[in-house]
This record gives structure tokens, C-alpha cells and sequence, in this order.
């Protein structure tokens, strides 16, 4: 079972959650909000509506597909990130400028727990994705931000995850069990 949050206006800080069976009756679905990719480690994260994935690699042109992530020198790879709105709802409201990119994941998600997909695949349109593990915030975020990102992207850093089967993904698409 997997979790899906009510996509009803904006977020009001409690989540009452919705639990689904998939492949039996009525599915509530999660949703791609934004996509952000940059060819390089700490340049400026471009918002775009669609990106094509790579088996194995991530998104086509991205930092980390293309070996030229922060991380990549230190062995830490992510194919692709997500991150929930939801969670960058929390944190504008706090009064930091999050929704630009500055959160440096590449899929901003509305209306589905990210961390419920551990030990899952999942389909984001066309795509098929396997959960890696969470991404908690590191000080890169914030030196190339704003002061306190770090803490407020703290248990809402979104995951890492693996393209098992590549496509496109589209801003719209839909997330669901695989």
C-alpha cells in the first residue's frame, strides 16, 4: 500500500493521508509538478517541461547522468531526485525561496509520500523507477542558496531514485505503483 496526500489547494502544515491499494478499486495518483535539470555541479537549476531518461544513467544531460555533479567526485550519485511540494510548500511559507530550483532536485511531486516508496518501483508517466534511498539536505544546498535551506529542507530532501526503464517524463505526468 502506498501513501497519497489529498491534492486539495494549498498545504496547511497536517497531512491527513489517504491509503490505496493499487489494481483494486478506485486510485488516487500522485503528479509531477516541476522538472529541474542543470548540465553541471552548482550552476543554476533550469525549470523545463520535459526531460528523456537512460536506463542505468538518470536524466539525458543532467550533472549526474553526465558526470559532472557536485557529488559525483565523491562517489555519491543519484540517477534522478524527488522531492515533494507539498514539503517546498512548508518551507516557502517559512519564507524561503525554494520553488526556483534551489531545493536542487530534478522532480518536484504533488499528492504522494516519497518515503513510502522505499523498497518500491514506481511509474512516473512512460518511466519506470526503483527507489534508492532518501536524500537528506547537505550544506552544498545552502551555500549556493540561502542561509538555513539546510534546515529546512531537514526530513524533506526527497529520495534518490534508479531508471529501470527509460522515457520521457513530462511536467503532468502521472506517479504510481509499477
Amino acid at each position: 500500500m502506498l501513501k497519497f496526500w489529498p491534492m486539495f489547494g494549498r498545504h496547511s502544515g497536517a497531512r491527513d493521508s489517504v491509503t490505496t491499494e493499487f489494481g483494486r478499486g478506485w486510485q488516487m495518483q500522485g503528479v509531477v509538478e516541476e522538472i529541474f535539470v542543470t548540465t553541471r555541479g552548482s550552476a543554476a537549476m533550469e525549470s523545463v517541461e520535459e526531460v528523456e531518461t537512460v536506463e542505468g544513467c538518470g536524466i539525458q544531460g543532467d550533472r549526474y547522468c553526465e558526470g559532472t555533479g557536485f557529488w559525483t567526485q565523491y562517489g555519491d550519485v543519484c540517477q534522478i531526485t524527488l522531492i515533494e511540494g507539498e514539503h517546498l510548500d512548508e518551507i516557502e511559507e517559512q519564507g524561503l525561496d525554494i520553488k526556483s530550483g534551489q531545493h536542487r532536485r530534478n522532480i518536484v511531486t504533488r499528492g504522494v509520500d516519497l518515503l513510502g516508496l522505499r523498497g518500491k518501483r514506481f511509474r512516473v508517466g512512460e518511466v519506470v523507477l526503483e527507489y534508492d534511498r532518501s536524500r537528506p539536505p547537505c550544506k552544498h544546498v545552502q551555500d549556493l542558496s540561502e542561509r538555513g535551506m539546510t534546515r529546512a529542507l531537514r526530513n524533506r530532501g526527497g529520495i534518490c531514485a534508479r531508471v529501470i526503464q527509460a522515457g520521457p517524463i513530462r511536467s503532468g505526468d502521472a506517479i504510481e505503483e509499477a
